[in-house]
């Protein structure tokens, strides 16, 4: 399956839900704000439609993965890494989503959205361990250092997502962040209380175990 690549607010408006794709947009500028706020004045709102069971749980695992930017295969293949792990599947998987590096990029706040938190991987700008890693995907691990590289510390898009993370307290405390060097430290696995994904994980264990 193709990367999707048509509007963010799409993805929102089809699951009737805040997925905050857009980074500091989805405070200001939202479109599901904008409906909620006609359905309030009881003027209408998004429509939802009657789900069938398995549409439910269709619904939360294409929330997952819209939030995570990921494509089905990749997706697929991540659940049953965490189906394989010790520990409950859905708890694992979201570790996993949780602790990929382009999330951790963004939960540091060198990007205020995910998409953003990619490229910056994607274009060499992320290092791990003071070593270059340009994959998105890539597991870090409690211990492992994420750094922005120096060049990008005057980036204007970098600095509005630090400003956003340190303004509305979005930083875990899974991760120790040092900004006099722009280093996000990985402490510990996350719980599952810390998961920057509102869904529900035992829907996803259900919808792949059909």
């Amino acid at each position: 399956m193709s990367k999707y690549t048509g509007p963010s607010c799409k993805k929102c408006r089809k699951l009737s839900q805040k997925l905050f794709l857009k980074g500091a947009k989805c405070y200001s500028n939202c479109v599901m704000d904008k409906l909620a706020a006609v359905a309030k004045k009881g003027r209408g709102g998004p429509r939802k439609p009657k789900l069938s069971e398995y549409g439910v749980r269709l619904m939360e695992k294409q929330k997952a993965k819209f939030i995570s930017g990921m494509t089905e295969t990749p997706f697929a293949n991540l659940f049953h890494k965490a189906g394989k792990a010790t520990g409950q599947t859905g708890e694992q998987f979201l570790k996993y989503l949780e602790t990929r590096l382009d999330n951790i990029v963004k939960r540091a706040g060198f990007a205020s959205s995910l998409r953003s938190a990619r490229q910056l991987v994607l274009h060499g700008h992320i290092k791990v361990n003071d070593k270059a890693v340009n994959v998105p995907s890539y597991q870090v691990k409690p211990g492992d250092k994420v750094t922005l590289v120096a060049k990008l510390a005057d980036n204007v898009n970098v600095k509005q997502g630090l400003e956003d993370a340190q303004k509305r307290t979005l930083r875990p405390s899974f991760l120790e962040f040092d900004a006099s060097k722009n280093t996000a430290t990985l402490l510990r696995w996350p719980d599952r209380s810390e998961s920057s994904y509102p869904v529900n994980d035992q829907l996803i264990v259900e919808h792949y175990s059909k």
